[in-house]
């Protein structure tokens, strides 16, 4: 941006941690009423991830902020209506690419018509589509219902996992046109129905141009962020730079100035109304978690270099396949990389911590995330530091022992 505007107010860096915290549920009490679904709302987007160790990362971002909440009322909530007389093709949500692939509130359908409009008008796609294939799945839709791809014709041509057939790539281009939404996801396939059958009458829509569109979703941003720098915001739905300049000041956010960020930031004004105050929540974080998103923003709020190693070769890892961030008073006070075993355990098959007074907080963590997969018994395998897998143990054994009671 050429012109900055003045700052409207100045916050510590602890000011603004505790800030983030709160607009990304993990300071105060959660609304337990609005369960999952309320926790889709709130952050706006909520990233999909084929890995599952615990559980895939959708189940994983209710679980860190609500508790143990049921993996199937987890699906449920997101997919099914359980609405009185509503009819059961309308979910609560909907999959669209937003920072990745993402579950998204239904309520953000007309957000997302810019990048529709730009799907539709993009000059070349990496797949050839057959003539006669779109009609022909628009069609196969419209008369037999919600569809696999599998269902609709086959996904793929070969076992290679890149080699779409022609169904799956006209049934993908018209996700992203939107004259298709994914309803749901079946054994990780995605299920298709007609947007006009799927999506409320009232929501169904692209009137909103595209300056709208985007001024919209940098204020829902910064709202979820509670307070961040303009690349914050754009990474959140993954907009340009130079989108978020041309709106937000029009977006309702406030600018303000946080210690140490070295960098302009912008507000949600109702997160400066009152102070950040309340129980920190203690967790294993998914690494699709909207609170890590951003490296830099990790790095700049937390202090904390978050990498996921799944695709780095395994001589190559520093801190595991899966390692999971571990949240405690509003800390990341350590990592841990877990697997499930046959018999009820849950295994941590590496421990990083942030010294011993991570111990507690890591200990529990770990027994909260075993209960929740129905695992009774919990193991540890390596340490960074190994003078304090003792400890560690003693603590887990304590939290185990207080929840059989």
């Amino acid at each position: 941006m050429t012109t900055l505007p003045r700052p409207a107010a100045a916050l510590s860096a602890d000011e603004a941690r505790r800030i983030a915290l709160r607009a990304q549920g993990f300071l105060g009490a959660p609304d337990r009423r609005s369960g999952v679904r309320g926790v889709l709302r709130h952050l706006g987007a909520v990233q999909l991830d084929t890995i599952s160790v615990l559980a895939r990362s959708h189940e994983l971002i209710p679980y860190s902020r609500l508790g143990r909440v049921g993996r199937q009322t987890v699906e449920a909530a997101y997919w099914q209506t359980g609405s009185l007389g509503a009819s059961p093709t309308r979910p609560h949500a909907f999959e669209y690419w937003s920072h990745a692939a993402c579950i998204l509130p239904i309520e953000e359908w007309p957000h997302f018509a810019f990048r529709r409009r730009a799907y539709r008008d993009r000059p070349h796609w990496n797949h050839d589509l057959p003539d006669g294939t779109y009609d022909q799945v628009i069609k196969q839709l419209r008369d037999e219902g919600p569809l696999t791809a599998t269902e609709l014709g086959g996904a793929k041509r070969t076992s290679e996992w890149w080699d779409w057939s022609g169904t799956k790539v006209a049934v993908e281009r018209a996700l992203m046109y939107g004259e298709v939404v994914c309803v749901e996801r079946r054994g990780w396939k995605r299920v298709y129905d007609l947007a006009e059958r799927a999506v409320p009458g009232g929501l169904l829509h692209d009137e909103l141009d595209d300056t709208e569109c985007v001024r919209r979703l940098v204020r829902l941003a910064g709202q979820s962020l509670g307070v961040g720098t303009r690349a914050d915001i754009a990474d959140y739905h993954r907009l340009k730079g130079e989108q978020v300049d041309a709106v937000i000041a029009d977006s309702g956010l406030v600018p303000v100035e946080v210690e140490g960020w070295g960098k302009p930031a912008w507000a949600d004004p109702a997160a400066l109304a009152t102070p950040p105050r309340g129980r920190h929540r203690t967790t294993l974080l998914s690494p699709f978690d909207s609170l890590i998103w951003d490296r830099a923003r990790t790095e700049r709020i937390f202090g904390f270099t978050h990498r996921l190693e799944a695709y780095v070769p395994k001589p190559k890892r520093v801190y595991g396949y899966y390692a999971m961030p571990v949240l405690a008073g509003g800390r990341l006070v350590g990592r841990v990389d877990p697997a499930r075993e046959a018999g009820g355990i849950l295994v941590a098959r590496q421990v990083t911590l942030d010294g011993p007074k991570a111990v507690p907080a890591v200990a529990e963590a770990l027994v909260e995330a075993a209960s929740w997969v129905d695992c009774t018994t919990v193991r540890v395998e390596r340490m960074d530091a190994p003078e304090l897998r003792e400890p560690l143990m003693k603590e887990v054994t304590r939290f185990l022992i207080a929840g059989l009671r």
